[in-house]
């Protein structure tokens, strides 16, 4: 019985015996198809033999490492007094330990994975973006330079309505104080900017003080006096800014007598330069018209146009 123990034993030692000895031939097996991958890789990618990198990159030669360089580093100064600057990272050895190798394997490996992959086209797409914003940019200039040019347009634009705004607003501005005196005589009447710095964008309000009155606002004026200073201010950019012809719409409608006799005076003082247009049921205003046009309906319900020459025409 003891025999038979111990023969079961031995047998059992040697399956374990075997399996082990079979598995480190498996290992050795894998080990060695891994340095082969590994020699052809090193040649593919790299170029080298196997000895050739064992002895050139072997674990018996110091490891390069990039380190920043020292904040208190000197400077070195030249002949001229310039200083030179020092280089952002310098490199040194140090020996080769395999722990800290495999960590910086895995931080590079987790950057480069962090880049991803390289695009192959990535020269042509490069190529054709900077053709792309080569072109956006001049079109850009180009813009800019037309951008220039308009405002430099829109400001000789404005300086020139400025000037012409100037030069009509002190001709309007005149004839309205001449017209005011003589539409109401011993009165008072101006046109005020309100923004005399920036003739652009200003306002006018128009002032008058009737004879005998102290108000100058349009607001507390009688109906018959706003129409009467309306017809001044346009009396007054007849004169300043004369026209071949004039068209009046019953400016006249609300004037007494006295008001309308002196409006008919300024009447005939602008038709020697220009021709008038009417439009009037006052009686006196017709009689000073060298002819008259009415419409009136007939019995049929159609409208006719009846005209009347008072005076004949002046010979040229």
């Amino acid at each position: 019985m003891a025999a038979r123990a111990t023969l079961r034993d031995l047998a059992r030692e040697h399956d374990e015996l075997v399996n082990t000895v079979h598995r480190d031939e498996m290992a050795r097996t894998q080990q060695r198809m891994r340095i082969e991958q590994l020699e052809e890789r090193a040649l593919e990618e790299l170029g080298l033999e196997v000895d050739a990198l064992v002895e050139e990159y072997g674990p018996h030669r110091p490891v390069p490492v990039l380190t920043p360089a020292h904040e208190g580093r000197d400077q070195e100064v030249d002949q001229e007094g310039d200083r030179e600057a020092g280089p952002a990272e310098a490199s040194q050895s140090v020996p080769f330990v395999r722990e800290e190798q495999q960590k910086r394997l895995r931080s590079a490996e987790r950057a480069l994975a962090v880049l991803g992959k390289v695009n192959p086209l990535a020269l042509e797409e490069f190529s054709a973006l900077e053709e792309r914003h080569q072109f956006l940019g001049e079109q850009l200039e180009d813009l800019r330079r037309t951008r220039r040019d308009l405002l430099d347009i829109v400001r000789e634009v404005d300086e020139r309505v400025q000037q012409v705004f100037a030069e009509a607003w002190t001709d309007v501005s005149s004839a309205f104080e001449d017209v005011f005196r003589r539409l109401f005589p011993g009165g008072e009447g101006r046109l005020v900017l309100t923004d005399p710095s920036d003739m652009l964008a200003t306002g006018i309000e128009v002032e008058a003080r009737p004879p005998g009155k102290k108000v100058k606002r349009l607001s507390l004026l009688s109906g018959g006096e706003r129409s009467l200073v309306a017809v001044a201010f346009l009396v007054a950019l007849f004169k300043a800014r004369p026209s071949p012809f004039y068209i009046l719409d019953e400016v006249e409608a609300a004037l007494d007598d006295t008001n309308l006799g002196r409006l008919l005076e300024i009447y005939e003082e602008l038709r020697e330069n220009s021709q008038l247009l009417v439009i009037t049921h006052q009686k006196r205003t017709m009689e000073v018209g060298d002819a008259l046009y009415g419409v009136s309906m007939r019995n049929d319900g159609v409208s006719a146009v009846i005209s009347q020459r008072l005076r004949e025409a002046e010979p040229a």
